[in-house]
């Protein structure tokens, strides 16, 4: 795929800013556990949290290639910074734009595509993974509020997001067609860190435990209907496949990167190991490969805008 103009000057802007922000202070934030607050807010002015969002709504109004340069070079600079870009567009931003009501999107995904708030997305729990279709999570109606009860696994930005799309069961008996989705502020009573998990790398983003302890929320929290959660769910995820990719292409790029910079200052029989053509193959297989995964990602992220 040729880039358009608009998308190099994209991709340009957010590769200076990674690479002067955010790559110098990576093996640093990550050893000691930093959450980049400052960086984010300077993130938010180029746009990074709503890059599909429309502008009306508070978005930088571009496309799914848009997203996906973003994401590369956020990931090029910090992985962990990237995780946190990467759920806030996908899939709470594509939630909201998707099934959110006026109201909601007002609320809640104008701050969030702004910048002005961080979302998380809380599907995942202990004995489930991702399966949303075998959530413990309940949400009991009582009056005009909802009560949730249960626990979610390793949810992104679950400590410092503002906001999480919480997914629950509200119908037992209905399995997939049972589950709902809800705007939980983290500031709700009964919303708990109850954890932080001691991950082997991107410690700038956290990977937290949530426990709902009788946590109530307005019945105004509801996204779209009772029932369609397991769906909003899948949607959310869908979109959220071309965002992990393009990071994995990312911290796959500076990885390349970082070694064909050793590889030619490192020297062997008196030149460096560059010359040496095993070490070249090498560096062209990667090369290789992360040029087409880059083109795949980028012809999903093209179909996603169709």
């Amino acid at each position: 795929m040729i880039l358009t103009e608009e998308h190099q000057m994209i991709r340009d802007a957010l590769r200076t800013f990674s690479q002067e922000r955010l790559a110098p202070n990576a093996a640093r934030w990550d050893k000691e556990h930093y959450f980049p607050k400052a960086e984010l807010k300077e993130l938010a002015a180029l746009g990074a949290f709503g890059v599909a969002v429309p502008e009306e709504l508070g978005g930088a109004g571009l496309d799914y290639v848009s997203l996906a340069l973003v994401l590369e070079e956020i990931a090029a600079g910090d992985g962990g910074t990237s995780t946190i870009i990467s759920v806030n567009n996908c899939p709470v931003c594509s939630i909201a734009m998707m099934y959110a009501n006026d109201a909601q999107k007002e609320q809640w995904l104008r701050p969030l595509a702004q910048g002005a708030m961080l979302g998380a997305f809380a599907l995942t729990e202990p004995h489930t993974g991702s399966d949303a279709s075998a959530l413990r999570t309940t949400a009991r109606r009582e009056g005009g509020e909802y009560v949730i009860n249960g626990t979610k696994q390793f949810i992104t930005s679950g400590k410092y997001a503002d906001v999480a799309i919480v997914m629950a069961v509200t119908d037992k008996a209905a399995g997939k067609k049972g589950i709902s989705a809800f705007w939980v502020p983290t500031c709700a009573p009964g919303y708990i860190v109850a954890g932080l998990e001691n991950k082997m790398g991107q410690h700038s983003s956290d990977t937290a435990q949530i426990l709902f302890d009788n946590c109530r929320i307005p019945a105004e929290n509801l996204i779209g209907e009772e029932g369609q959660g397991y769906k909003i769910a899948l949607s959310g995820l869908e979109g959220g496949r071309i965002g992990i990719a393009s990071q994995a292409v990312g911290m796959a790029r500076a990885a390349f990167e970082a070694a064909l910079t050793y590889a030619r200052e490192r020297e062997s029989f008196g030149q460096p190991i560059f010359n040496h053509q095993a070490v070249q193959f090498r560096l062209s297989d990667m090369a290789t490969q992360i040029e087409a995964a880059r083109q795949l990602i980028r012809h999903a992220a093209c179909m996603k805008d169709a």
